[in-house]
């Protein structure tokens, strides 16, 4: 059999299915059209006058009417959080932390913050704080841990110091002399301190004496900085910067190390002394300011390069310090309101911008030409000298309750940020781009810059450049930068003010 008679033979097996199939589609849409015009023949029966009734056909049921029951406001906010799962998922997350921090606030609030006390009321624990007596900061924390049951000492390193720590009127206040310039001063200051410690102590007459233990030291550096181009800062403003700024506070810590490092046992107690408390690991904090530290603006490199110096410090010191389980935190602070602690200013109009601040009119005409309008538009931003513009700052009772919080052991971790805008400017300095910083401050581009004419374009008139050339040619000057000396006839732009 050939091919032709094989597919000639198979698509006769296929007919009787297709016949098969389309009959009974064919029977479907006739029972379908037969069964709708019975209902319709029955339809118009039963609702014709003039036939009787045992011959009329019942009319056709139908169906319930369908009720439209509205939705109710759990049914539509479901329908809703269906419809939109990103911006639900991201609401809830939003939320969430809200309530998170608004509890544990709230409860942090409530928390009762007092020191120990002996049994006959006498105070146990003590504080230093090794800061200028005269900042604001240290005076409101002094304050406050006395309030709270604490002996505190403030480190004083001048007379002028020790007569501001008396002017406190504090009788649990009072005063360390410690020379951190001297290393072997500082060390017997430190020795007698350690052996006030380990002698027992009275709070008031015909009472059982106490031990007093040292609980934690503070470190709180100088919060003024200079704000200015870097072309126009003297190299003797650098020197002095880094030593009051930053070395003084690295001496300081150094210097209590030994004291940090060894347990302070006191002698075995006689008769009618209290027992000594058991030794207890002291903390170390250290204070540094974080806004701008954190963004690194134009002209802060002052307080951006002290801080970020602090800041690896401590770390450095952390690292240190844990195998020992000393307890070493950093408090990056933000914008506190220090109203009860500084004179208030009545501020004159605001300067519209056509007069520069009062600093730019000591530079020399090129520096202002150069950096005059960026640092005008930066003095005008909205954190200029390292405050939110339009905002009072975080109160200061948050301060002490963090402070206190990590002196007694609640908070444990290395890095504490306190403050408005501490959080939020450390967010910004991860992950913002610096050049959108430097926008939003108002910094623009400087497309024309002075011409050079001979020598430094800091240099002052032609009379300066002509004794600035003869004495580099007499060796005077040489190739270092020469810093003004104590007459004011400057040679260029290293002038101090």
């Amino acid at each position: 059999m050939s091919a032709d008679d094989q597919q000639f033979l198979d698509l006769l097996s296929s007919l009787p299915n297709q016949i098969r199939r389309y009959s009974g589609d064919v029977a479907d849409y006739i029972d379908k059209a037969v069964e709708q015009a019975a209902d319709n023949v029955r339809d118009s029966l039963s609702s014709t006058p003039w036939l009787p009734d045992y011959v009329r056909p019942k009319p056709p049921s139908k169906p319930p009417p369908v009720a439209i029951v509205p939705m109710t406001s759990f049914e539509r906010v479901q329908d809703w959080v269906v419809r939109h799962k990103v911006l639900s998922g991201v609401i809830v997350c939003a939320v969430g932390y809200v309530t998170y921090r608004t509890v544990r606030k709230s409860k942090l609030l409530r928390k009762s913050r007092r020191a120990k006390r002996a049994r006959n009321g006498g105070r146990l624990e003590v504080v230093v704080i090794a800061g200028s007596p005269a900042l604001p900061l240290t005076k409101s924390l002094s304050l406050d841990m006395e309030r709270r049951g604490f002996v505190v000492y403030i480190v004083c390193s001048t007379i002028e110091d020790e007569l501001a720590v008396q002017n406190l009127s504090r009788s649990d206040i009072k005063a360390l002399s410690i020379d951190i310039t001297d290393p072997p001063s500082a060390g017997a200051s430190i020795e007698r301190f350690a052996s006030y410690l380990q002698t027992p102590h009275a709070a008031v007459p015909r009472t059982r004496p106490n031990y007093l233990t040292l609980t934690s030291v503070i470190l709180i550096p100088s919060l003024n900085y200079q704000t200015s181009p870097i072309a126009t800062i003297p190299p003797s403003n650098f020197a002095g910067l880094f030593n009051t700024h930053l070395l003084h506070p690295i001496l300081t810590i150094q210097s209590f190390l030994p004291l940090l490092t060894s347990r302070i046992t006191p002698p075995q107690s006689s008769h009618g002394e209290s027992q000594p408390p058991t030794p207890t690991t002291p903390r170390v904090l250290v204070f540094t300011p974080s806004i701008i530290s954190s963004i690194n603006p134009p002209f802060h490199a002052p307080e951006a390069t002290v801080c970020s110096a602090l800041s690896a410090f401590t770390e450095v010191l952390t690292a240190e310090l844990r195998p020992l389980a000393i307890p070493v935190t950093h408090m990056q602070l933000g914008t506190f309101d220090f109203a009860g602690f500084t004179p208030t200013t009545r501020s004159g109009p605001h300067n519209p911008g056509l007069l520069p601040p009062a600093e730019t009119l000591q530079w020399p005409e090129a520096a202002r030409h150069t950096y005059g309008r960026n640092y005008v538009s930066q003095s005008e931003s909205a954190i200029s000298a390292g405050r939110i513009r339009g905002l009072r700052g975080s109160s200061l009772r948050e301060l002490h309750n963090a402070v206190f919080d990590v002196v007694d052991g609640s908070e444990k971790s290395d890095v504490v940020r306190v403050g408005l805008g501490a959080g939020l400017y450390g967010f910004v300095g991860r992950w913002a781009p610096r050049s959108l910083v430097s926008w939003m401050m108002g910094i623009r581009r400087v497309d024309e810059l002075s011409t050079w004419e001979g020598g430094s374009l800091y240099n002052g008139s032609g009379s300066e450049r002509s004794r600035s050339t003869s004495g580099s040619e007499s060796g005077e000057a040489g190739e270092f930068i020469e810093v003004a000396k104590g007459d004011e006839s400057g040679i260029n732009v290293w002038k101090e003010t």
